[in-house]
């Protein structure tokens, strides 16, 4: 086993992030802003009180884990003010950030580009350039995921209460069980300062979900949605390159067989559905 691991931010894919890492480090410590109420499901000592805007939390921190980080990395300043104090250099550290760092400016192609880790990013988001600091200063592994579902975030119930509707627009998703794979992955395998996109490969337009959801499983959109962008179309291969040197592989990449594995309107204690490729509460 490796030595310690420490989730800074433990929302939703933390939750099953927790058995799988339990099994690959001697340690697993997961942080919230209020621990005893949303680290109920772990070992007291295993909770870790933690805000990154209330600076005196940060000495709670124990030194030498390796450090998953899971919530947006801003205020930037903040972000570089905790990591010279944690000498996060020092550390490995992945960071989950979003695909929604792409900048693809006001293009109407469709179907839209493929988007690969070189794209251009939109340095204007305080996130974006929280992670930016964090891959360059501190060599970050940097995660690019792409919209999360699994149990509690299912998209069938996205469509049927109005959260999405049939549109051109793509969008590109990741389960919930995979991304958990791919963080491990990161964190053994991945290069310093290196970006990975993370979905599962096959960019779906909202048309085409909604039409099979209906065929499948007779739920009709509750909304019918136009969106004045194309979306993006992810590339995963370097993300696969990952999972392959972890000896691991997608589980879910069969987008339909997925979600028939999936309770229906279920959802879990902090997990916040949510249909975008701009993932706020991982």
């Amino acid at each position: 086993m490796q030595k310690s691991l420490l989730i800074l931010g433990s929302g939703y894919t933390a939750r099953f992030l927790l058995p799988i890492a339990s099994r690959r480090y001697t340690d697993v410590f997961a942080t919230s802003r209020i621990p005893e109420k949303h680290l109920s499901h772990i070992a007291p000592h295993r909770r870790v009180r933690f805000d990154l805007t209330q600076l005196d939390t940060w000495k709670n921190i124990p030194t030498e884990t390796d450090l998953l980080w899971c919530f947006p990395a801003m205020p930037p300043h903040l972000v570089q003010e905790f990591a010279a104090t944690l000498n996060l250099p020092s550390r490995r550290l992945v960071v989950l950030g979003s695909t929604s760092a792409y900048d693809v400016g006001s293009t109407r192609e469709f179907p839209p580009p493929w988007i690969d880790e070189s794209a251009p990013i939109d340095l204007t988001r305080p996130r974006v350039r929280g992670e930016e600091f964090l891959r360059i200063n501190c060599g970050a592994i940097v995660l690019r995921v792409a919209g999360i579902y699994g149990p509690g975030r299912n998209p069938l119930d996205w469509i049927r209460t109005g959260r999405v509707g049939p549109s051109r627009k793509y969008v590109n998703l990741i389960h919930v069980n995979d991304l958990a794979t791919i963080c491990l992955a990161a964190l053994r395998h991945g290069t310093p300062g290196n970006v990975y996109n993370v979905s599962d490969g096959i960019p779906r337009t909202w048309e085409d979900i909604c039409r099979n959801t209906q065929q499948r499983w007779g739920i009709h959109p509750a909304s019918s949605q136009r969106s004045p962008t194309p979306g993006k179309r992810i590339l995963n291969n370097k993300m696969l390159s990952l999972l392959k040197a972890d000896h691991a592989s997608l589980l879910h990449s069969d987008f339909v067989r997925a979600l028939e594995e999936l309770p229906n309107l279920s959802v879990m204690p902090g997990a916040a559905p949510s249909p975008q490729d701009t993932q706020e509460d991982y």
